[in-house]
């Protein structure tokens, strides 16, 4: 399939050749926390086919945003990284996030993926917020780890061991997001077995308080009725 090409110079327009086909910006997404390989983007984008993956990955490393390239032994699998400038693209990423979730009619309820749980709160994190509380949270999805560090109103994540943390949380990402967007109890999702808490608890709630939506833009109801 042909790339679509607008004939105009704009930043904007190229940058829509470049990943404004489906499914090409969620890959880049899936990609921000390190290199993948192409049954595990599969697994994170399940709605997406082997063919058109094939065809979004050639595409992006066709235009040097990822590279493919084979791990070493024992491993010696294929996998997907992306570029310097590639990894660039998370400002976009993170932009889009935030304007999308004002939108009235966004979904939350719907499927989450690691990355995309993660990077939200690198989008949402709240520096006023955050300003007097320090440590490190260890997150553990499945056979995933990640620790995201807070200190002096910043906060960084990213993967390493959980363990090393302060607290840590394990279960599947989508309690995780239920948690900190949704006002999910956290007691009640323990309860049922979704997630798990050890470690500094006391951290860990005043951390999941660090990520406020912006408020919803009115909806086409409210903008014909001026209310």
């Amino acid at each position: 399939m042909k790339k679509r090409v607008y004939e105009d110079a704009c930043g904007a327009a190229h940058a829509l050749e470049l990943i404004g086909d489906r499914w090409a910006l969620l890959i880049i997404r899936e990609l921000l926390f390190g290199a993948k390989r192409f049954s595990d983007l599969r697994k994170s984008l399940p709605g997406i086919s082997a063919n058109v993956l094939t065809q979004r990955l050639e595409e992006l490393e066709a235009d040097a945003i990822l590279v493919r390239r084979k791990l070493p032994p024992p491993a010696a699998a294929w996998v997907y990284e992306l570029t310097p400038w590639g990894l660039e693209a998370e400002e976009l990423v993170k932009v889009i996030g935030r304007w999308a979730a004002r939108s009235p009619s966004h979904d939350p309820s719907l499927p989450i993926s690691v990355a995309s749980t993660l990077l939200s709160m690198r989008t949402m994190f709240s520096p006023e917020r955050a300003r007097n509380i320090s440590g490190k949270i260890g997150f553990r999805f499945a056979d995933e780890e990640f620790v995201a560090t807070l200190g002096k109103g910043k906060l960084s994540i990213g993967r390493g061991r959980a363990e090393e943390a302060d607290v840590v949380v394990e279960g599947h990402q989508q309690a995780l997001a239920g948690v900190i967007y949704g006002g999910l109890s956290l007691a009640k999702l323990e309860k049922a077995g979704a997630l798990k808490v050890r470690g500094d608890r006391a951290l860990f709630e005043r951390y999941i308080g660090l990520f406020p939506l912006p408020p919803k833009a009115p909806d086409a109801q409210a903008l014909r009725t001026g209310r």
